[in-house]
């Protein structure tokens, strides 16, 4: 593997644990204060934009999950777990901590 693949290969990494940290981020907001406002204080619009975004960065995270399982060749069953963690509160942070102990080799 040369400089640059190397280089490619980490920036597709980086690239994924800052789209799975945003979309868990933007993932609670959604649970913990736009569905909240809008069921309980009758303010459907944080719904609305919050849900935008947090579609948007759910695509992002697909995609940036497809570069990584093509650039690492990470297994079919840890491709699958990264996705289904997308959908546990919490757990792209969790994904997200793992790939860093990885990273850093322990």
């Amino acid at each position: 593997m040369n400089a640059n693949t190397q280089t490619q290969s980490k920036s597709a990494l980086h690239r994924f644990r800052l789209i799975a940290v945003l979309e868990g981020i933007s993932y609670l907001v959604l649970l913990l204060i736009a569905m909240p406002l809008k069921y309980l204080a009758d303010m459907p619009l944080m719904v609305k934009y919050v849900g935008w975004a947090h579609g948007v960065l759910f695509m992002l995270y697909g995609l940036a999950l497809l570069q990584v399982w093509i650039t690492y060749k990470w297994s079919f069953l840890r491709t699958v777990w990264a996705f289904i963690l997308s959908f546990i509160p919490l757990g792209t942070f969790w994904l997200d901590r793992q790939l860093a102990r990885e990273e850093k080799g322990y």
